[in-house]
């Protein structure tokens, strides 16, 4: 398949720019991946479309207010998006990746002024970021918690605000280290957590770091010449366990969100996951067999994105882009602040 098989019409102003009053009270447009159907439903209609015995895996990951503006030693204007913050040297965590903007990029070499006396200077370059070290006695989670600003995603044309501070996290957010909130999870708020409990609906966790590069497009229409971006995930051993014992008993693991999909698949082995620490460059695409994951959480995504892929591999692509054109249609609201899709697997008759 191609790129453009992936391209759908959206009418801008149906891209939110702002979340909805209450974290549940989003749309959710129901797809059964093995029909087709379609449902127009409300978010707080999940739990009637999940079973006792089913396991909902999170990612716990906790966006970092990666955004930093600034001045190059010639006064020029720059902005860094911290990508990636790298291992203690020395017992110190002073090194980042990042994403530069500036008229001329930065040489090795290059002192960038922030906020409040804050500096960095580039070390070098790893593909198309650029290596920061921070001065100071701070760390650069401090630098960031101190002066750094919520990095909204490209579509959404307001600077970040005390709002998006709290909403553009989900409430289990726990780990810092993406630059990108997980945003099917956007929609959970402690009274749903507590009601899926109540249904015996189980629930688990696992970490991946969301970088920059999910909002890189796919600029090729030849898919197999596409670079996908890589992401650090962790799988911990009990959430290994809770899948293991969902499949045995007959429930469903149920991804929340792309990311905690992508987690599962790249851990996957033998019908689990592997617990652990991992890299993950994962491409899915239509044709991918699904190890782990049986129905997904999702918002609405880009066209012609990988998350496009990803879906139309997951329930089927026909049935998702339909799916797009009715919501569409029904005037849904997409993107990270937008509306919900409840998704199962498409299974292919053999």
């Amino acid at each position: 398949m191609k790129t453009s098989d992936f391209d759908y019409f959206l009418p801008p102003e149906l891209i939110a720019q702002h979340p909805a009053e209450q974290r549940t009270g989003s749309r959710l447009l129901h797809l059964d991946g093995q029909t087709g159907a379609m449902a127009d439903l409300r978010f707080t209609q999940l739990p009637q479309l999940v079973q006792e015995g089913d396991l909902l895996v999170f990612n716990d990951t906790k966006v970092i207010k990666a955004r930093l503006h600034g001045v190059k030693e010639t006064g020029g204007a720059v902005e860094a998006l911290i990508e990636r913050i790298l291992p203690p040297q020395n017992g110190a965590q002073k090194r980042a990746l990042a994403h530069i903007r500036a008229s001329k990029s930065p040489k090795e070499g290059a002192r960038l002024h922030f906020a409040n006396d804050v500096s960095a200077v580039v070390e070098g370059r790893q593909d198309d970021l650029f290596l920061l070290q921070f001065a100071g006695e701070q760390s650069v989670f401090e630098v960031l918690e101190r002066i750094g600003e919520v990095p909204l995603p490209p579509y959404i044309d307001h600077a970040a605000i005390s709002e998006d501070e709290s909403r553009y996290q989900t409430v289990y957010a726990k780990y810092a280290g993406s630059v990108a909130a997980p945003t099917a999870g956007l929609h959970f708020d402690e009274g749903m957590l507590r009601l899926l409990s109540s249904q015996n609906v189980q629930q688990a966790f696992v970490t991946l770091h969301v970088g920059a590069g999910t909002f890189r497009p796919v600029r090729d229409d030849d898919l197999s010449k596409h670079m996908m971006h890589s992401e650090w995930y962790n799988v911990p051993a009990e959430t290994a366990v809770a899948i293991a014992q969902a499949k045995a008993a007959g429930g469903r693991v149920i991804a929340v969100g792309t990311t905690s999909m992508r987690t599962l698949e790249a851990a996957a082995v033998m019908g689990g996951v592997r617990p652990g620490s991992a890299e993950t460059s994962l491409f899915v695409t239509p044709g991918y067999a699904f190890q782990v994951v049986d129905a997904l959480v999702t918002n609405f995504h880009l066209p012609k994105s990988t998350l496009m892929m990803l879906v139309s591999a997951f329930a089927g692509h026909a049935n998702v882009m339909h799916a797009y054109e009715h919501a569409v249609a029904q005037r849904y609201r997409f993107f990270s602040y937008g509306d919900a899709m409840f998704m199962e697997r498409h299974r292919p008759i053999v």
